[in-house]
C-alpha cells in the first residue's frame, strides 16, 4: 500500500507538472513540456577539481562486448580499438596513452549494470562508449547519471535514451523519430494505397521502431493489412513467411536485428514473394548482408554510413586490417571515440568538462558525416534510404517520391526469388 501510495503521489506530481500551461499557449488548453526541445545542464560541482597529477594513462570505458568475431558486436570493438590506436599514434593525450576498458555482461539487468558501476568507480574510466542497442544503453545511463559521466552511445536508435534528459548522454545514430518518416514516405510513394504486412520482432528495438513508423504511417493514411510480432524462439521463419504471403500483400515491412532480419527475408523469398520488402537500420549491418545473400537483392531500408569513394580513410583501413567493410554501427564507434578523444584534448581530465566539450564541439565531422547534437543530446543528421544492388547498398536517388517505381514486383526480385527459393512440392504450396 506504502509503495502504491507513493506511485500514485509522484505520478500527480508529474502529471500537474507536464501539464501547466504556458503564456501565449491555446486558450483553455495545455501546453506541454517537449523534452527533445529541452536542455538540462549540469549545474553541480565538478568543473573546477584540478587535473589529477598521478594518470599514467587515459581510460575509456566501452560497455559492449570485446570480441572481434563476435558476429553482431565484433565490428564495434575493432573500431573502437583503431579509433584509440588513431588518437595514440597523434600523441595521445599530451603524451599520455588512451586506453579501452572493456566491460560487458549478457544479464544486462543484473550483472550488466554492476559491470557499468566498475567502469564508472573502480575503472575510474573518463567516459563511456556503449551500448550496442537500446536496451542496453538505458541501463548505462542510469550510471552514467549518478556518476556524473560522459556516455556516448554509437548504435542506439531509441530516441528515448535522450528525452529523459540526462546531460551526460549523447546519441551518433539518428534516432527512431527521424527513421521511420523517412521510410514512411517511401513506403507511401512506392506502395500508394495497396496492402502491406509489418513484421516485428519482440525485442526492444524493433518494438520502438514499429510504434514511431505505425505513427509515421498513420500521417500518409497507411495502416498494416496484417501486423506480426514475430519471437523467433516460438515461430520458424518459413512458418511465418507462409502466414505473410497468405495476406497477400504488395510490400512487407520487417523490423529486426541483422540475423533475424535475414532469416526472414530469405523466408519470404522462398515462399515466392515478389513485391517490395522494407526495413529497419540492421539491414545495413554486415551480418544482414552476409546472411542474406541474393535474397537481399532490392530490399530498401535507411542508410546510416555510406563508405566513401575515396581511398586512404577509415573505410580503406577496416577494410585491409579486417578483409571486411565496415557497416554504419562500425562507423559509428569509430567516430564516437575520435569524438570522444577530441573533447579530452579540449577540456583536460575532469568529467564535467569533458561533458560541456562534448556538447560544443557539435557540430562535429566525423567519418559517417556531420554530428549535430538536438537539445536532449541527439544526433540531427538527416536521414536517407538505400537498397541492396548487386549486393550493395546504393543510395536511392534523390528524385520526387511520385517518380519512384511502383509496388509491382521487378526484375531483381523475381531474380532473389529464383536463387533462394526451393521448387514447391506437388501438391503442396511454398515451403
Amino acid at each position: 500500500m506504502a509503495h502504491l501510495l507513493i506511485s500514485t503521489a509522484v505520478c500527480s506530481a508529474l502529471a500537474i507538472g507536464c501539464g501547466q500551461r504556458r503564456p501565449g499557449g491555446p486558450a483553455g488548453g495545455n501546453v506541454f513540456f517537449t523534452a527533445r526541445d529541452h536542455q538540462t545542464r549540469y549545474a553541480g560541482p565538478g568543473r573546477a577539481v584540478p587535473e589529477p597529477a598521478d594518470v599514467q594513462e587515459v581510460r575509456i570505458g566501452y560497455f559492449g562486448l570485446d570480441d572481434a568475431n563476435d558476429p553482431d558486436s565484433g565490428d564495434l570493438w575493432r573500431a573502437a580499438r583503431m579509433a584509440v590506436e588513431q588518437a595514440n599514434a597523434e600523441g595521445g593525450y599530451r603524451g599520455k596513452p588512451f586506453r579501452l576498458v572493456p566491460r560487458w555482461s549478457k544479464g544486462q539487468w543484473g550483472t550488466g549494470a554492476a559491470e557499468v558501476v566498475r567502469l564508472a568507480y573502480r575503472d575510474r574510466v573518463w567516459a563511456i562508449i556503449g551500448g550496442p542497442d537500446g536496451a542496453s544503453t538505458h541501463l548505462a545511463e542510469q550510471v552514467a547519471a549518478k556518476a556524473r559521466l560522459t556516455l556516448l552511445s554509437p548504435a542506439s536508435t531509441d530516441k528515448t535514451v535522450n528525452l529523459v534528459n540526462v546531460p551526460w548522454m549523447f546519441s551518433l545514430v539518428p534516432a527512431d523519430h527521424l527513421l521511420a518518416p523517412a521510410l514512411a514516405a517511401e513506403i507511401s510513394a512506392r506502395v500508394g494505397r495497396r496492402p502491406i504486412v509489418l513484421v516485428s520482432a519482440a525485442d526492444h528495438d524493433a518494438r520502438l521502431l514499429s510504434d514511431e513508423l505505425g505513427k509515421a504511417l498513420r500521417a500518409f493514411r497507411l495502416v498494416p493489412r496484417r501486423h506480426f510480432v514475430w519471437r523467433p524462439d516460438a515461430t520458424r521463419a518459413d512458418a511465418l513467411a507462409a502466414q505473410i504471403v497468405a495476406a497477400a500483400p504488395t510490400a512487407v515491412v520487417l523490423l529486426a536485428g541483422p540475423a533475424d532480419s535475414a532469416k526472414l527475408v530469405v523466408a519470404v523469398r522462398r515462399a515466392r514473394f515478389a513485391g517490395l520488402i522494407f526495413g529497419g537500420p540492421p539491414m545495413g549491418r554486415r551480418r544482414f548482408a552476409k546472411e542474406a545473400g541474393a535474397a537481399a537483392e532490392g530490399v530498401v531500408f535507411p542508410l546510416l554510413y555510406r563508405r566513401p569513394k575515396a581511398k586512404g580513410g577509415f573505410a580503406q583501413r577496416f577494410r585491409n586490417r579486417w578483409r571486411v567493410e565496415a557497416d554504419y554501427a562500425a562507423a559509428h564507434t569509430y567516430d564516437a571515440v575520435a569524438l570522444l578523444v577530441a573533447a579530452v584534448r579540449k577540456a583536460g581530465l575532469n568529467r564535467a568538462r569533458i561533458a560541456d566539450a562534448v556538447r560544443a564541439l557539435s557540430p562535429w565531422t566525423g567519418v559517417t558525416g556531420v554530428v549535430r547534437w538536438d537539445p536532449s543530446g541527439a544526433n540531427t543528421r538527416p536521414v536517407r534510404l538505400a537498397a541492396i544492388r548487386n549486393g550493395r547498398p546504393e543510395p536511392l536517388a534523390a528524385e520526387h517520391p511520385a517518380k519512384r517505381p511502383s509496388g509491382q514486383p521487378d526484375g531483381r526480385a523475381r531474380a532473389a526469388i529464383s536463387r533462394v527459393a526451393s521448387p514447391p512440392r506437388p501438391g503442396r504450396g511454398p515451403r
